[in-house]
C-alpha cells in the first residue's frame, strides 16, 4: 500500500464540487482511500480515524485544500493525482465552461452578471456567513447550501434579509425552484399554481414530484434551511415566504413542508393563515391538524397527502389522499409472503432522504411495537449506534455521522451499497426498504450503482435459505435527466416493487411483516 497527502494553500473549492471528485476518484482501479476536502477540523478528524493525517495536514488552514490517498501501488497514486489536476485545475481561471464564465470572487460575478438577484453560496460555514452578507449587501437574495454556520449568524443574515425584503434560504439549504428553476437539489417538475415553503429538502421534491404526476405544477418552492422553524431563529424566513407568495400572482395555493415548528413559531405561522386570502396547506410531519384546521388550513399528516390537497385546492376535489395499493403490487406482497421464512421479522429503511426517513418513521410507527431510527426526536425511537439495526429501523445515510468527508449519498448512492449486503446477511431482515432521487445535482443513474448490490443481497439470503423482498421508491419525474423509466427497468429486472409515493413504500413494508 501506497499513500500520499498534499496540502495546496489558499486553493478554496466548493464542497458539491469536492464531494463528486471524491466520489469519481474512489471509483477508480487501485484506489482504497480518497479524501479531497477543504482542511476543516471536521476533515482532519477524518483523516485521523483513516490514518492519513500527516503533520502538514494538521498544521493546514480552513483556506487550504487537502488531497489524501491510500492506494496499492504508486502508478495508481499518480494516476489519481493526475486526475484531480484535470478535474480542478484545468479551467482554472475566468475560462469559458459550458457557455458561462467562471470568476474568483461575488464581485467579479456581479460585473459580468449586473443584473443577477440570486447567489448561491456553497463555502465553508464561517466564510459562508461573510459572503451571504456581502451578496445581501449588494441586493441578492441568497441561498446558503453551507451548513455550519451558527445559529446566531443564521438569524442576524435572515434579519437582514427580511430588512431589506430579500430571501434566505439556508443554511444548509438543499432544494429550491425558483421561476421555474431548480437549484442545487430539486426535480424537473411542471410549471403551475402551487407554491411551496420548506424547511426540509426531499420533502420539498417529494411534493413537487407528486404534484407533477397528479397533471399540476410548481410556481416556487422555497426552502427556508431546517432551522428556520426553531425558536431561536423564529421562523423568519417562512412568514416572509408566506408574505411573498400571497403577493405572487402565479401562486393559487401554498402549501408548507416541515417537521413540526417550535410552540411558539407555529402560533406565529398559524396567526399569519388567519390573514391569508390563498389556501393553504399544513404539512407537518408528526404534527397536529387542530390547530392548522381551527384556523382554516388543510392538514396532512404525509408528503403525498399535502400534494393531493393543494391540488385539490385548485379546483380538482376529486383526488383522493389514501393511496390505494395496487392489484399487481398486492399479487407482489401475497407471492414475497409466501417465500419469506419464519425468522424475518423487521423491516430495515436504507435511505438517502433525510425527510423521506421521517416520512417512513411517521408511516410505520403506528402499525409496529417498536421502531428506531437516526431522524427520530422520540427517547424511545432513538438509534443507539447508527451502524447496527435494531428490531425495526430506519436509516438516514446523509446524516453527519456518515457523510464525513464523503459524498452525500444522493450525489453518491454506493455509499450504501455495504449497509445493503450487511442487512441482508442478517436473517432477521424481513424486507429492505429504499428510496432513490432523480433530479439536478442528484447522481447520473442511482439504481445502476446500487444494481449489484442489490443482486447479492437477493443472492446472499437464497444462499441462506431465507427469500428478501425489497420495496423501492423513485422520487423523479418523467423530465428529469436520469430517466425514470430506465430507472425503474433496472429495480423491474430484480423484481424489486416500485411504489408510487414514499408513503405507499412504506405502507407495502408493512404489509410484508
Amino acid at each position: 500500500m501506497v499513500s500520499k497527502v498534499m496540502i495546496e494553500k489558499n486553493a478554496y473549492h466548493d464542497s458539491v464540487t469536492l464531494m463528486s471528485l471524491s466520489a469519481n476518484i474512489s471509483k477508480l482501479d487501485g484506489v482504497k482511500q480518497a479524501v479531497v476536502s477543504m482542511s476543516t477540523q471536521m476533515n482532519k478528524e477524518l483523516l485521523e480515524n483513516i490514518g492519513l493525517l500527516t503533520d502538514d495536514a494538521k498544521n493546514a488552514s480552513e483556506n487550504d485544500l487537502i488531497i489524501a490517498i491510500d492506494a496499492v501501488n504508486k502508478e495508481s497514486i499518480d494516476e489519481v493525482f493526475a486526475e484531480i489536476e484535470k478535474e480542478l485545475h484545468a479551467k482554472k481561471g475566468s475560462k469559458k465552461k459550458n457557455g458561462g464564465t467562471t470568476t474568483e470572487n461575488t464581485e467579479s460575478a456581479l460585473n459580468l452578471l449586473p443584473d443577477a438577484n440570486l447567489a448561491i453560496i456553497s463555502v465553508p460555514g464561517n466564510y459562508a456567513v461573510r459572503e451571504a452578507r456581502k451578496a445581501l449587501n449588494k441586493d441578492l437574495n441568497v441561498m446558503i447550501f453551507s451548513d455550519n454556520v451558527t445559529i446566531e449568524e443564521e438569524r442576524e443574515l435572515k434579519e437582514l434579509g427580511k430588512e431589506k425584503g430579500l430571501f434566505v434560504m439556508g443554511p444548509d439549504c438543499g432544494t429550491a425552484i425558483i421561476n421555474n428553476v431548480g437549484l442545487c437539489f430539486a426535480n424537473k417538475v411542471k410549471s403551475g399554481n402551487i407554491g411551496l415553503i420548506g424547511a426540509s429538502g426531499t420533502g420539498l421534491q417529494e411534493v413537487s414530484v407528486q404534484i407533477d404526476r397528479l397533471g399540476e405544477g410548481i410556481s416556487q418552492a422555497i426552502g427556508v434551511g431546517g432551522r428556520d422553524l426553531q425558536e431561536s431563529i423564529g421562523g423568519i424566513m417562512m412568514l416572509e415566504g408566506m408574505k411573498a407568495l400571497e403577493k405572487d400572482e402565479n401562486t393559487k395555493v401554498i402549501v408548507l413542508v416541515s417537521k413540526p415548528p417550535a410552540a411558539s413559531v407555529q402560533h406565529k405561522i398559524m396567526e399569519q393563515i388567519k390573514s391569508m386570502t390563498k389556501p393553504v396547506v399544513v404539512c407537518f410531519l408528526d404534527g397536529d391538524a387542530t390547530e392548522a384546521e381551527s384556523v382554516g388550513a388543510s392538514f396532512a399528516g404525509t408528503l403525498k397527502q399535502g400534494a393531493v390537497l393543494a391540488v385539490n385546492a385548485l379546483g380538482n376535489p376529486d383526488r383522493e389522499q389514501a393511496e390505494e395499493i395496487s392489484d399487481k403490487q398486492n399479487e407482489w406482497i401475497k407471492k414475497q409472503k409466501e417465500e419469506m421464512s419464519s425468522s424475518q421479522k423487521y423491516i430495515r429503511g436504507l435511505f438517502c432522504g433525510g425527510t423521506l426517513t421521517s416520512e417512513t418513521l411517521t408511516v410505520i410507527r403506528s402499525h409496529v411495537d417498536e421502531i428506531k431510527s437516526n431522524v427520530a426526536k422520540r427517547e424511545n425511537e432513538k438509534l443507539e449506534d447508527v451502524h447496527v439495526s435494531q428490531g425495526n429501523t430506519l436509516v438516514d445515510l446523509g446524516d453527519d455521522e456518515f457523510t464525513q468527508g464523503k459524498p452525500h449519498p444522493m450525489i453518491e448512492p454506493s455509499l450504501r451499497n455495504e449497509r445493503i449486503i450487511e442487512e441482508a446477511r442478517d436473517p432477521e431482515t424481513a424486507v429492505l426498504l429504499l428510496d432513490f432521487e432523480l433530479g439536478y445535482g442528484s447522481h447520473e443513474d442511482p439504481v445502476g450503482v446500487t444494481y449489484e448490490a442489490l443482486q447479492e443481497a437477493q443472492k446472499i439470503a437464497k444462499e441462506d435459505g431465507r427469500h428478501l423482498p425489497i420495496v423501492a421508491y423513485i422520487c423523479g419525474t418523467r423530465d428529469d435527466k436520469q430517466d425514470y423509466s430506465e430507472q425503474a427497468k433496472q429495480l423491474e429486472k430484480l423484481s424489486i416493487c416500485i411504489a408510487d409515493s414514499n408513503e405507499q413504500a412504506a405502507e407495502i413494508a408493512v404489509r410484508l411483516i
